[in-house]
């Protein structure tokens, strides 16, 4: 049977209150009595019981996570970073996921799991504003991912406008003239991909080259063979780019791939710039020029907002939070030759 309070305060010589007030990490205890009761702690082995912590406060120490798409690299990736970041509050996470439908991401947002969950983190693709409205419960709910919602939730969320036309400008003023863009849709404006390519036309303008729209591939999915596809199609309707900005890496990957079966040499003849930074992109045979999130601070800042909510933080007002991003130059970029 494992330590308990009890038995770490007779060694520590304190009050099982004192030793409480430590594990919980209350501010008052004095740095001298912390380490006395850690040191305690340590020997013991002692294992606070977070169940049973949670229970008393009326929670079940659950935040659920819904993304579209597990298989994503993207999306497993944050989860990761979700996990570690609600361990660091002594919260497990439960995946949810719902392959982008907007039947699964209202069931999730409409507190599917409400009796099993305390908050809910959710990435949505088809969910509408309207869905969001008069939500039952009271599980705080943080959105997360590019889909613009004029809703009373905190959205955290890069600026992907600005951050594809970072893309662009690399591309640009590496002398690369025709820039074509891959994953365009064919609806739903809201959706990150006309965000992406609004940038990409903006950087355009601004870079003094035409956005040729015979350049622009519109595609039903975000996967390697959806990249594929669209350059395929761009070649073979004869719009040659010097330059592709891909929706994302995976498309970004078949892209590439696509290229090569073509006879074209990347980055010499054409440029490849994709979107997530995942990590297969660093180790394919060219290693890709991407975008890069800040995968680790959207998965620490959707927690803090569900731990603060749960906290019962009355002056924390809904709040539309922008994450960084980098632009991370590798081997599908290089100058225009010739």
């Amino acid at each position: 049977m494992g330590a308990s309070l009890k038995d770490v305060a007779q060694l520590a010589g304190v009050s099982v209150k004192t030793v409480s007030n430590v594990v919980n990490n209350y501010p008052h205890v004095t740095p001298a009595m912390r380490e006395r009761v850690q040191r305690a702690i340590d020997e013991l082995g002692y294992r606070p019981n977070l169940t049973a912590r949670h229970l008393r406060k009326g929670r079940t120490g659950i935040i659920a996570l819904a993304v579209p798409e597990l298989g994503n690299p993207y999306f497993a990736e944050l989860a990761g970073a979700v996990i570690d970041a609600a361990a660091r509050h002594d919260y497990t996470v439960l995946l949810d996921h719902t392959a982008g439908l907007r039947e699964k991401e209202v069931l999730v947002s409409q507190g599917f799991r409400a009796h099993v969950i305390d908050g809910l983190i959710l990435s949505p693709i088809e969910l509408e504003a309207e869905d969001l409205l008069g939500r039952p419960g009271d599980a705080p709910l943080v959105l997360v991912g590019e889909r613009e919602y004029d809703a009373p939730y905190d959205h955290i969320a890069i600026d992907n406008v600005a951050a594809a036309r970072t893309a662009v400008r690399h591309l640009a003023g590496l002398g690369r003239q025709r820039i074509a863009f891959l994953g365009a849709r064919r609806e739903m404006a809201r959706q990150p991909a006309h965000l992406r390519l609004r940038g990409w036309r903006e950087e355009l303008t601004a870079a003094g080259l035409p956005h040729d729209d015979s350049l622009v591939a519109a595609t039903d999915g975000y996967g390697r063979w959806d990249g594929a596809a669209a350059m395929n199609a761009l070649l073979d309707r004869g719009a040659q780019p010097d330059a592709v900005f891909a929706y994302n890496d995976l498309m970004a990957l078949g892209a590439m791939r696509a290229l090569v079966e073509r006879g074209l040499r990347v980055p010499q003849d054409v440029s490849v710039v994709g979107f997530d930074d995942v990590e297969e992109g660093r180790f394919s045979t060219v290693a890709l020029t991407t975008v890069s999130p800040d995968k680790q601070a959207i998965a620490r800042l959707a927690v803090e907002r569900v731990v603060a909510r749960l906290a019962g933080a009355p002056q924390l007002q809904p709040e539309r939070i922008r994450p960084g991003y980098t632009l991370v130059a590798r081997e599908s970029t290089a100058p225009r030759t010739g």
